[in-house]
C-alpha cells in the first residue's frame, strides 16, 4: 500500500494504464466537524455546498481525468454499466459500476463497508463495488463480475479499507444470511457473546471472489473503526464518507 499527499494508492499488480486511489480524512476539504474535512458523501447529513466543493476539489487533488461517476448506493446488488457519464445531479441507483471507457472515473463511498476494485489483466476494463454485509450476502460481487466482459480468471481484485473482524460484531441474522448460501462461510465468524459473532468481511469477500473464479486477490488487512485515516460509522455514527476510485487510460 502506497501513500502520497495523504491519499492511498492500492498495491496490486494492475496494468500500467489502470489507476486507483482511496481518499482519507487527512486530505484538506470544506466540511466542518463532525464531517471534517474531505467528506464526499452527500447523504450523511453534511452541508450540500461543502460536499459539492469537496467533490470539485477532488478532481484537482488527485489529478483525475474527469469528475467521478457517483452512484446512489442502496446496499444492494445493482451494477451500472458506465459507458457514458452519469447525468449531473441524477446518479444511477447501484452499488457497483463497470466500464471499458478510457478516462471514466468510477467511485464508491464507504465508512466501514468494503470497497472492491477490479480490473482486467490486459487493462481493457475496470469496475468498483460497494460491499457491505447486505451487498456481499446479496451477490454484489457476483453481479459485478457478470457485468464484466473479461473472464474471472483474467480479472484482478483489490480489497480496500473496511471494518476489521476485531471491530465488527454482528447478530445471528447476518451470519445466517451467509451460511444459508455457503456453509463454509462459517469460517468468517467467531463467537463473541451469546447470539453474536465477530464478522470478517475480507474473508467473506475472498470466498465469493475465489468461488467465482477470480484467482488474483490483493488488499485487505485494514480496520476503519480504529484507523483514524478513515471515516467509520461504527466509531462515529455522524461521519463523512471516503471514496475508492478507479480509472484507466
Amino acid at each position: 500500500m502506497g501513500i502520497g499527499a495523504n491519499w492511498l494508492v492500492p498495491d496490486w499488480p494492475a496494468p500500467g494504464n489502470v489507476h486507483a486511489r482511496v481518499t482519507t480524512r487527512a486530505m484538506a476539504g470544506h466540511s466542518r466537524a463532525p464531517f471534517d474535512s474531505l467528506n464526499l458523501g452527500d447523504r450523511c447529513g453534511d452541508e450540500a455546498a461543502a460536499v459539492a466543493a469537496n467533490r470539485a476539489a477532488l478532481v484537482d487533488l488527485l489529478g483525475l481525468p474527469a469528475s467521478p461517476c457517483w452512484l446512489r448506493q442502496v446496499h444492494g446488488a445493482g451494477v451500472w454499466r458506465a459507458e457514458s457519464p452519469a447525468p449531473p445531479g441524477d446518479p444511477p441507483e447501484a452499488d457497483a459500476a463497470v466500464t471499458a471507457r478510457d478516462n471514466q472515473v468510477l467511485a464508491v463511498l464507504t465508512a466501514d463497508c468494503l470497497p472492491v476494485l477490479f480490473c482486467a489483466d490486459d487493462g481493457s476494463e475496470i469496475a468498483v463495488t460497494h460491499a457491505g454485509w447486505r451487498g456481499l450476502a446479496g451477490g454484489v460481487i457476483e453481479a459485478t463480475l457478470a457485468k464484466m466482459r473479461a473472464k474471472p480468471s483474467a480479472i484482478l481484485a483489490w480489497l480496500g479499507p473496511a471494518i476489521g473482524p476485531a471491530s465488527y460484531e454482528v447478530a445471528a441474522d447476518v451470519r445466517d444470511a451467509f451460511l444459508d448460501r455457503d456453509a463454509g462461510a462459517d469460517q468468517a465468524f467467531t463467537a463473541s457473546r451469546p447470539g453474536h459473532w465477530r464478522c470478517d468481511l475480507y474473508r467473506l469477500a475472498w470466498r465469493r471472489l475465489a468461488a467465482s473464479g477470480v484467482e488474483r486477490i490483493s488488499g485487505g488487512g485494514f480496520d476503519t473503526r480504529v484507523d483514524a485515516r478513515f471515516y467509520s460509522y461504527r466509531r462515529d455514527p455522524r461521519c463523512g464518507r471516503f471514496a475508492s476510485l478507479i480509472w484507466k487510460d
